[in-house]
């Protein structure tokens, strides 16, 4: 009898591990998924696939890329949010859903914080503060012009609750004005009505507005990132051009469901930092309007916790309301 019962204990065991994950020193032995939050062909898509593409060389596994847009970026990330926790589902997520997004809609799918486990960011997206010729040429001109007639200067951005729509209202507190929003399906319109002058002011991302600032035709006044970019090095920085400690950044990176194992979440970032260190992939990158940024789970998750603390206060102070 006590044969039999161990035989049979030694059976449920058996049975039990049936359709368990591999162990995380085994991984991967699967395909992985990777899901962009975002439709083909954007800075964010070409980063991903590239990444994927190293990441499938390096695991030894095929990495099927799906990209799942829609909802300010949700849709995709709750998709990896609701994932099982065992690797074979990760996901690029940007700002918008990790930390502005749950101040912004009246409900959300997950939880930022809670239901993801953050491996690394991949990249930072600065954007322009760009000009039409005949408005003032500096960023301290125009400050003193949008005081001089508050409300009488209209700034376009692409898309309520987007990142550069929450850079242009946070230069309106930092800096004391008030600049009419006028929201726009994209940056590429909105570089279109500013080098037109049907928009005089405008917060767009570098792609679109680039060669229009190296012709002459649009002006940059300023680069919303810390540091100046290598894209533009001569434009300055709001810092640096009149508005002290102003920073304002798209940026996005690669996340897996919550309680992925940390053995696993190291292995993807490990490869994923390599990917980002090949020069021939930070050139594809910066060709892509982005400057690829990496950093630690842990750095990554205090990034989130920080933007989203930052983002709240403008969001409320804006009285920015979405459905």
């Amino acid at each position: 009898m006590k044969r039999r019962m161990l035989t049979i204990a030694a059976a449920c065991v058996l049975a039990a591990g049936v359709g368990l994950p591999a162990p995380a020193q085994d991984y991967p032995t699967q395909n992985i998924k990777m899901i962009i939050s975002f439709g083909p062909g954007g800075g964010s898509d070409i980063i991903g696939r590239i990444v994927s593409q190293r990441l499938q060389e390096k695991l030894g596994q095929s990495v099927v890329v799906e990209n799942r847009a829609g909802a300010g970026g949700m849709i995709g990330v709750d998709i990896v949010a609701k994932a099982p926790p065992d690797g074979y589902t990760i996901g690029l997520a940007a700002a918008g859903a990790l930390s502005s997004n749950i101040h912004l809609y009246p409900s959300m799918p997950f939880n930022p914080e809670k239901d993801l486990a953050p491996v690394t960011m991949l990249a930072i997206i600065p954007f322009f503060l760009v000009a039409h010729p005949s408005q003032p040429g500096t960023l301290k001109e125009l400050i003193a012009a949008a005081k001089a007639k508050p409300g009488a200067l209209a700034v376009g951005y692409g898309g309520n609750g987007s990142t550069m729509h929450l850079a242009g209202e946070l230069f309106n507190m930092m800096a004391g004005v008030k600049l009419q929003p006028v929201p726009y399906k994209g940056s590429g319109p909105v570089s279109t009505d500013v080098l037109g002058g049907q928009v005089p002011l405008g917060v767009v991302d570098v792609p679109s507005a680039i060669a229009h600032v190296r012709s002459g035709k649009m002006r940059a006044l300023a680069v919303t990132s810390k540091r100046r970019i290598v894209a533009a090095p001569e434009v300055p920085t709001f810092e640096e051009a009149g508005v002290p400690g102003y920073e304002a950044i798209g940026w996005f990176g690669t996340v897996a469901p919550a309680n992925t194992p940390a053995a696993i979440i190291q292995r993807i970032h490990r490869e994923t930092v390599a990917a980002l260190q090949d020069p021939e992939i930070r050139e594809r990158a910066l060709a892509a309007g982005a400057e690829p940024f990496t950093n630690t789970p842990q750095e990554f998750a205090a990034l989130i916790r920080e933007e989203t603390r930052k983002w709240a206060e403008v969001i409320r102070t804006a009285n920015i309301k979405l459905q």
